[in-house]
């Protein structure tokens, strides 16, 4: 495990990059965001290739933050209908940064701030403190994320949170796979332990409450190529977990590589980046990003799990990467 510096924000502040390293598998996290930059592991003939998309230096992700490759997201992933709820009785206005709506915690949210860094044992763990009345949520939030990898090279993220007010918490990350290592993501292969899915209006807000995924283009249940044309959170059958339970793989035909995915939240937002800007290193649909999280608009939405985090309570959400190949 090594740090370095990997450059400076406009306004002089640096942004450092810790490498981690075990069992075949190197990670490199950006204290800028919380970007996971690079995820290198073997194929099935033993060649290792990065399976994330990024950026090779601090000024892609400052000058096209909008895809949030690898990004730590916060502090309420995913939207929030109309830029606003009600907590306790009072109104809150965020910031609408995505139409009419939040998406992603803001105009800067989480993804947008360098947070300190403290090395730990095979890993560095990341924090801040989000001040009360950032981005209009209330309360002061003080966060911390472990990026550590297991005795196996799995990569274990882990997410704690205390505030002194009310305020809805959901942090996800918001990495992009690709574990051919290039090209298009759209024959990979995924599986969801998910016999529902939130269907969306057109501004991706949910419509209506949760939907079997019986007889449509969202039932993942069984192995199948994912294609494209996704932006939607799925529910998980184990709902929330108190540990990590196993409950999505993605799979590449061409490497071999496998991707599996454990973890305490009770959805995940598949998103096959079909809607990637112009001027990025990669193309639509060169990535599929599988952010684990509690459902979109939730704060607005009492038949879905609770995302409130109140000061006699520690938020804690965890989500396990594990790689393998199959021959």
């Amino acid at each position: 495990m090594r740090s370095e510096l990997f450059g400076s924000l406009s306004d002089g502040t640096p942004v450092h990059r810790w490498t981690l390293e075990r069992a075949g598998t190197r990670v490199r996290i950006l204290t800028y965001g919380g970007i996971v930059q690079s995820v290198e592991v073997p194929d099935r003939e033993g060649r290792a290739a990065n399976v994330v998309l990024g950026h090779a230096d601090v000024a892609g992700y400052v000058d096209h933050p909008g895809p949030y490759f690898g990004a730590l997201v916060g502090r309420y992933a995913n939207r929030i209908a109309g830029a606003r709820f009600e907590l306790d009785g009072k109104e809150y206005r965020l910031a609408a940064n995505n139409g009419p709506n939040s998406l992603h915690g803001g105009e800067r949210g989480f993804d947008k701030r360098v947070w300190e860094a403290q090395a730990l044992e095979h890993g560095v763990r990341l924090s801040r403190v989000s001040p009360d009345g950032e981005e209009g949520f209330p309360g002061r939030l003080e966060v911390s994320t472990a990026y550590t990898l297991d005795s196996d090279g799995s990569l274990r993220i882990s997410y704690e949170a205390v505030t002194d007010a009310p305020t809805p918490v959901n942090l996800t990350n918001h990495t992009y796979w690709n574990l051919n290592g290039s090209g298009n993501a759209g024959g990979h292969e995924l599986r969801l332990s998910a016999s529902r899915y939130t269907p969306v209006d057109d501004e991706l807000i949910p419509d209506g409450g949760p939907a079997d995924v019986e007889g449509t283009r969202f039932d993942f249940r069984a192995e199948r190529r994912t294609g494209g044309g996704y932006d939607h959170n799925f529910l998980f059958d184990k709902g929330v977990s108190e540990a990590p339970e196993e409950a999505a793989e993605l799979y590449d035909p061409v490497s071999g590589r496998v991707l599996t995915i454990a973890t305490t939240e009770p959805g995940i937002q598949l998103y096959t980046s079909d809607h990637l800007p112009a001027g990025l290193p990669c193309a639509p649909g060169d990535g599929i990003a599988l952010e684990t999280q509690h459902f979109p608009d939730s704060p607005n939405r009492p038949d879905f799990p609770d995302t409130v985090l109140r000061p006699d309570r520690t938020y804690r959400s965890e989500t396990v990467y594990g790689f393998s190949v199959r021959r």
